[in-house]
C-alpha cells in the first residue's frame, strides 16, 4: 500500500465514510480534495483516489465494487465517520491478476494524530508494512504482524505534520469474507505503546499500485 500521506501528495484525493447513495452524481467524486498542504471535506464518504490506468469504481449504499487495469496508484472504498472503535463486517471478495492489491480497514484519529491499517489482505508482499516491526498480535483466526512508521512533514487530514502509521498485516490473508475486531488490534497496539486518540473514520478500502490489475466487490456492515 502506497501511504495515505504519499498518496495525498499526488494532488488528488483519499478519504472515506459510509453514505452517499450510488445515485448520488457526486457519488464517484472525491471526500476530500488537497487544498495547498491540507485535505479538505467536500461532501459524504466515498473514498476514492485513482491516478493512471482503468479504475471502474461503482460505490452503493452498504458496499462498493471496483474493476481496474495498468493501474499505477488507487484506492476506493467506503466507511464510515466514528468517535468509539466498532467491528467491521466485510462480505465479497478481491481477485489480483498483476501489481499489488491490498484490501484493508484504513483510518485516523486525532490527538495524537495516527494514520492506521488493519490488512487483511495483500497480493504480493507486506503492503504497506514498512519501518518497524514491533510484535504481533492474533485476532480473528489469523496472527498479524504490528509495525510502525513515522511519517515526518507529511500531508495528513490536519494538514502537513509529522505522524505515526500503525500497521497490522494479516499472515493468513483474507480477501473474502470476515470480520474485523477492531479492538484487537487496538488494545494490542496500545500493549506495545502504539496508543491511538480519538477516531475520526474508518474504511474499508481495496488499493492497487504497480500497474495493478484485478477486481473487488463487497458489502460492509
Amino acid at each position: 500500500m502506497v501511504a495515505f500521506s504519499q498518496l495525498a501528495l499526488a494532488l488528488s484525493a483519499v478519504a472515506g465514510a459510509f453514505a452517499a447513495p450510488a445515485a448520488d452524481p457526486n457519488a464517484d467524486a472525491p471526500d476530500f480534495d488537497l487544498n495547498g498542504d491540507r485535505l479538505m471535506k467536500r461532501q459524504d464518504y466515498n473514498q476514492n483516489y485513482k491516478t493512471s490506468g482503468n479504475v471502474n469504481f461503482s460505490p452503493g449504499s452498504n458496499g462498493y465494487s471496483v474493476t481496474f487495469s495498468g493501474a499505477g496508484d488507487f484506492v476506493v472504498g467506503k466507511g464510515w465517520k466514528t468517535g468509539t472503535t466498532r467491528n467491521i463486517t466485510f462480505d465479497g471478495s478481491t481477485t489480483a491478476s498483476a501489481g499489488t492489491v491490498l484490501v484493508s480497514v484504513y483510518g485516523w484519529t486525532t490527538n495524537p494524530l495516527i494514520e492506521y491499517y488493519v490488512q487483511e489482505y495483500t497480493s504480493n508482499g507486506a503492503g504497506s508494512a514498512q519501518g518497524q516491526k514491533v510484535g504481533t498480535v492474533t485476532c480473528d483466526g489469523s496472527v498479524y504482524d504490528i509495525w510502525k512508521h513515522q511519517q515526518v512533514s507529511q500531508p495528513s487530514i490536519q494538514g502537513t505534520s509529522t505522524f505515526w502509521q500503525y500497521i497490522s498485516n494479516r499472515q493468513t490473508k483474507r480477501p473474502g469474507s470476515g470480520t474485523v475486531t477492531t479492538s484487537c488490534h487496538f488494545d494490542a497496539w496500545k500493549a506495545l505503546g502504539l496508543n491511538l486518540g480519538t477516531h475520526n473514520y474508518q474504511t474499508l478500502s481495496t488499493e492497487g499500485w504497480g500497474n495493478a490489475g484485478g477486481n473487488s466487490k463487497y458489502t460492509i456492515s
